[in-house]
């Protein structure tokens, strides 16, 4: 139901999950496993997978903290997308390849949820694309030092806000990585 004209296909965001970004994240381990789950199963299923690689002073390009996880392995053919903002489309070449692959419909994992994730989710929603976010494949740091809710209840938030986000001739979704359909609309979701 996408907005964006011809664009049939979904696509696989994994985004930043870096290892100085998710080092001490929330629920780490069962996190990249169920990015791990949902990379063979789009691989499988020959869904584009598109790897995002985030930037900035406190984490310098070419570092260890900058590389991604050892326990996920992008493919060659599958595209990296280097971002230094939050908005994984701002300023990058993310649209360029989800344009070049036909996709109106992106499935979000990664981190850090009250980020990264959140600012990609709204981009892409507002540049017209279906979105679903994986539920229990996205994860934050604790920054309840700071004032901030606890992780586990920043991920409670994040999914609980997008199940009801709506726009005209698009749809946003939250399911969890076991229900996630890479081959049905998204009334089918």
């Amino acid at each position: 139901m996408t907005s964006l004209r011809d664009r049939p296909s979904t696509a696989l965001l994994v985004v930043d999950v870096q290892r100085d970004v998710v080092a001490n994240a929330h629920n780490r381990d069962a996190v990249i496993a169920n990015i791990e789950t949902l990379l063979n199963r789009a691989r499988a299923g020959q869904v584009p997978v598109i790897w995002v690689q985030h930037a900035d002073d406190n984490l310098a390009v070419g570092s260890e903290g900058w590389q991604y996880v050892a326990e996920l392995q992008r493919q060659e053919t599958e595209p990296l997308v280097h971002k230094a903002y939050g908005d994984s489309f701002e300023d990058t070449t993310l649209e360029a390849e989800l344009a070049q692959r036909g996709v109106g419909r992106v499935v979000v994992t990664g981190a850090q949820t009250d980020a990264c994730i959140r600012a990609t989710l709204h981009g892409a929603f507002v540049r017209g694309y279906d979105t679903i976010l994986v539920s229990d494949a996205h994860t934050t740091d604790d920054l309840s030092d700071y004032g901030l809710p606890t992780p586990d209840k920043v991920i409670v938030h994040t999914n609980m806000y997008w199940t009801w986000q709506a726009g005209p001739a698009r749809i946003a979704s939250v399911v969890a990585t076991a229900d996630v359909n890479f081959c049905a609309t998204m009334e089918e979701a």
